[in-house]
C-alpha cells in the first residue's frame, strides 16, 4: 500500500502527507507516529518556547521529522531556528510571513524548505525564494489563513508552479481529512497534502479531551473564522490573517465586538489562558478546521495515515476503471 508522488521521492516517504505543525498540538510524539507511518511528522514551533522545543525535539529521530514555525514569530527570535537546525530535521516549514531572510540558514543545513501560501502573489513570492515545496492553503483549514478556497487555489498554484518553477513541489491544505481529500488534492495537481485538523484528533496529539469531546461533537457548520482569540491572547497576528476555530461562547460574545474585547484586553488575556490551560472548550478556542466533520473518534496517528492513503488508492481505482 503505497501512493508514489514526487513527493514522496523526493523527500524519501512512503506516503504523500505531511502533518501540520499545529502550535502546541503537534509535539515530538505525533511527529514521530506520522513519520514512522511513513508521512512526514512536523513539531509545531509556534510562537517560540526554547525549553518546550528542546523537549519536543528529544522525542524526534534525526533526519526524520520536520519543524514548523510562525514566520512573523520566528524573525523575533531567529535563534529558534539554528536549535532545530542543530537536531538535522528533513524539512522547515515556513508560514505567515516572508521567508526570505531565513532561506539560506534552511538550505545551508541540509533541510528542505517548505513554505505555506495563502494567494497566488505569496506562492509567486516562494518560487522567487527557492521554496522546495509550496503548500497551498485554503479557507477551510482550521487555525490562522485567508480567503481563498483550497479547490480553486491549489490548481492555481499547480499552474504557476508548472509554468515559473516545474521542479517545485505542491502539497495541498485545508479540508482534507480523509482519503476522498488525498486522492482529490492529487488530481488538482498536488504532489501530497498538509493535514492538520484530523492529526489533531489523534492519540499522539498534544490535545486535552475536553477540546477533543467538542470537536467529535461538531460539524463544518460550527466552525468561525474570526481574530477574537488572537486579540485575547495579545498576540501581534498581521490583520489579514484570521483563524478558524470552533464557535462557541467566547467567540459568540466577542466576535463583531473586537474594539470592545481590545480595551479589556489585559483582564480577557488572563482569562484565556487560564481556561486553554484547563482545556476549556467554552473559555478558549478549539483550533480546528471545516473538516471538523469528517473527524469520527481519536485514533493513533498511524492508523489515520493508512487509512488515508487507502482510501485514496480504492478512489483512484475506481474512478481509473469508469
Amino acid at each position: 500500500m503505497a501512493l508514489s508522488t514526487r513527493l514522496t521521492e523526493r523527500l524519501s516517504l512512503s506516503h504523500p502527507i505531511i502533518s501540520a505543525p499545529m502550535a502546541f498540538a503537534a509535539g515530538g510524539r505525533l511527529a514521530s507516529a506520522v513519520s514512522a507511518a511513513g508521512g512526514l511528522g512536523l513539531i509545531g514551533g509556534g510562537y517560540g518556547d526554547a525549553a518546550w522545543l528542546e523537549e519536543q525535539l528529544g522525542l524526534v529521530e534525526a533526519g526524520q521529522f520536520g519543524c514548523g514555525f510562525i514566520t512573523w514569530s520566528l524573525l523575533r527570535q531567529p535563534a529558534l531556528l539554528d536549535l532545530v537546525l542543530a537536531h538535522r530535521p528533513k524539512a522547515i516549514f515556513l508560514s505567515f510571513g516572508d521567508p526570505a531572510p531565513l532561506v539560506s540558514r534552511v538550505k545551508d543545513a541540509g533541510a528542505a524548505l517548505i513554505t505555506q501560501v495563502q494567494t497566488l502573489r505569496d506562492a509567486e513570492h516562494a518560487l522567487d525564494c527557492g521554496a522546495d515545496v509550496v503548500v497551498a492553503q485554503g479557507s477551510e483549514a482550521g487555525g490562522h489563513g485567508e480567503k481563498r478556497a483550497t479547490l480553486t487555489l491549489v490548481p492555481e498554484v499547480a499552474d504557476l508552479i508548472a509554468r515559473r518553477s516545474p521542479q517545485t513541489l505542491l502539497c495541498a491544505a485545508g479540508g482534507i481529512a480523509d482519503g476522498r481529500g488525498l486522492a482529490a488534492a492529487l488530481m488538482l495537481g498536488a504532489d501530497g497534502v498538509l493535514v492538520g485538523s484530523r492529526l489533531w484528533a489523534s492519540a499522539e496529539a498534544n490535545v486535552g479531551p475536553r477540546m477533543h469531546a467538542a470537536a467529535l461533537a461538531a460539524n463544518g457548520d460550527d466552525t468561525i473564522r474570526t481574530q477574537v482569540m488572537d486579540l485575547a491572547r495579545r498576540l501581534d497576528w498581521p490583520s489579514r490573517y484570521t483563524a478558524r476555530v470552533l464557535n462557541n461562547a467566547y467567540t459568540a460574545r466577542w466576535h463583531g465586538r473586537e474594539q470592545e474585547l481590545i480595551a479589556v484586553a489585559e483582564e480577557e488575556a488572563q482569562k484565556y489562558r487560564k481556561a486553554w490551560a484547563d482545556g476549556d472548550p467554552e473559555g478558549s478556542n478549539t483550533f480546528v478546521g471545516e473538516a471538523v466533520g469528517l473527524i469520527d473518534g481519536i485514533v493513533p496517528a498511524g492508523d489515520l495515515v493508512r487509512g488515508m492513503v487507502s482510501e485514496a488508492e480504492a478512489c483512484l481505482k475506481r474512478f481509473a476503471s469508469v
